[in-house]
């Protein structure tokens, strides 16, 4: 069973409080001035990508929409907030019956982004929409960063697979996160057993060093693995003596073993004489997997070694460096008045050190040449040119509160394996350089 698309709740009783202590003291003051209930749009964008980076992924949409749902401040919410006295009664009563009315539009997930997409826009009042900044941005935020690592390391790995093997290397759901995120990307399994029962991922794993470091031999611990998982297991071949072990392993398992896996010393010379000494024993089946600290640059440098897949950990669940996609939710239009059918307003902050934004409402394109390759990121408020139409790329997710576009994971990692390839060929290439498209802005009407 598939259950990304369940909407099951994560993993406390509700996310309201995976939030700062600012949204709640804003709502206060904004329940008091009598501003709380203006019509509001709020965007998620980002001002640059990580350095060298030629795109992002957009990661974390579906588990955005399961937060949604469950952020709800139940009586033990409620009572930590007044036992705290974070804010007053009127707030608290406000509160207690907070559902999210609005509307949210978004790119849809395992799409690319650039600076200044629009990658998710929420509508509604100020006070209902206020109080998702923070849950909405620690989402996109550390999954789009996976996903971006994970994509890159998909490129370089070509066709051959990738295993997610971060759970050790972050926190507990942190790595349940990250190997959605990295499913997304394009990595195949997970060694994850949590994300494979909550998304449904598919899970591999065989032995560690220390079930051979448990017996007398080496020889016994192969012996006992391949009688206990089959001889299409995998063996770890380099607690002691590689060649030797492979030897070894070939006559325990017979030419049918599965694979052996290498996880330390020069993997390219490695992986060259373990395919050589494999083949020279009958063993011309057995594939070779390649673990240690692998990134994208790792892979990359394998590419002409006779690996047949790769696993990688910490490097995955850290973002390859950029461990966040450095996302932002800022109010962009706001009603004039307190009147429902009050026109918007755009606004946007104006600040120096590279802090300013866009106003108003925004809609957005990838614009196609003639050859069908993306030429640029079209992003503008207004009308949208009619030669755009059929080009834009924002989808609703959720519809006055209800969730419309919750989809399989298997959706998901197609999207952005079609999103990829629909980009100029540079993208791939992991030499720094700028974004593959740029950026052009188109300025419509204001505020709507």
């Amino acid at each position: 069973m598939n259950t990304a698309d369940l909407g099951l709740p994560v993993d406390v009783p509700s996310t309201a409080l995976f939030t700062d202590q600012y949204e709640l003291t804003m709502l206060q003051a904004a329940l008091k001035a009598g501003t709380a209930e203006r019509h509001s749009v709020f965007e998620v964008f980002t001002r640059r990508l990580p350095e060298g980076r030629r795109y992002g992924v957009v990661a974390g949409t579906g588990r955005v929409l399961d937060a949604v749902e469950n952020f709800r401040f139940d009586a033990g919410v409620l009572g930590f907030l007044r036992e705290r006295e974070i804010v007053d009664e009127a707030t608290l009563e406000w509160l207690a019956s907070y559902r999210f009315s609005g509307d949210v539009w978004g790119y849809p997930e395992g799409e690319v982004y650039f600076p200044g997409s629009p990658i998710m826009r929420v509508e509604g009042s100020f006070a209902e929409c206020v109080l998702l900044e923070t849950v909405i941005l620690s989402i996109l935020n550390h999954d789009s960063a996976i996903a971006a690592a994970a994509s890159r390391m998909s490129s370089a790995a070509g066709q051959r697979p990738l295993i997610e093997m971060g759970a050790r290397r972050t926190h507990e759901l942190a790595a349940v996160a990250a190997s959605r995120a990295a499913y997304v990307g394009g990595f195949a399994t997970t060694s994850d057993l949590a994300a494979g029962f909550r998304y449904g991922i598919p899970t591999v794993g065989t032995s560690a060093h220390a079930f051979t470091l448990l017996h007398d031999s080496e020889r016994d611990a192969f012996r006992a693995q391949v009688e206990s998982l089959g001889r299409g297991t995998t063996l770890l071949v380099d607690t002691y003596d590689v060649t030797e072990a492979v030897r070894t392993a070939v006559e325990v398992a017979g030419p049918e073993l599965g694979a052996v896996r290498i996880d330390s010393g020069d993997l390219l010379l490695v992986a060259h004489r373990v395919r050589q000494q494999l083949d020279e024993l009958g063993a011309r089946d057995t594939r070779i997997i390649v673990t240690s600290d692998l990134d994208e640059y790792a892979i990359a440098s394998l590419a002409a070694a006779p690996v047949d897949a790769y696993g990688v950990g910490t490097q995955l669940v850290t973002g390859s460096g950029h461990p966040t996609a450095s996302m932002v939710y800022k109010l962009v239009a706001r009603a004039g008045s307190d009147d429902p059918k009050a026109p918007l307003v755009p606004v946007a902050k104006k600040s120096s050190g590279g802090k300013t934004s866009v106003g108003g409402r925004k809609w957005a394109a990838r614009r196609p040449d003639a050859d069908g390759i993306a030429e640029a990121e079209v992003v503008g408020t207004g009308q949208v040119p009619a030669d755009l139409a059929d080009h834009q790329l924002l989808v609703e997710l959720i519809k006055s509160g209800e969730v419309v576009a919750r989809e399989p994971l298997d959706v998901v990692r197609d999207r952005h394996r079609a999103a990829r390839a629909g980009l100029p060929l540079s993208a791939t290439q992991l030499s720094r350089g700028e974004p593959v498209l740029p950026t052009e802005y188109v300025q419509g009407r204001s505020g709507s």
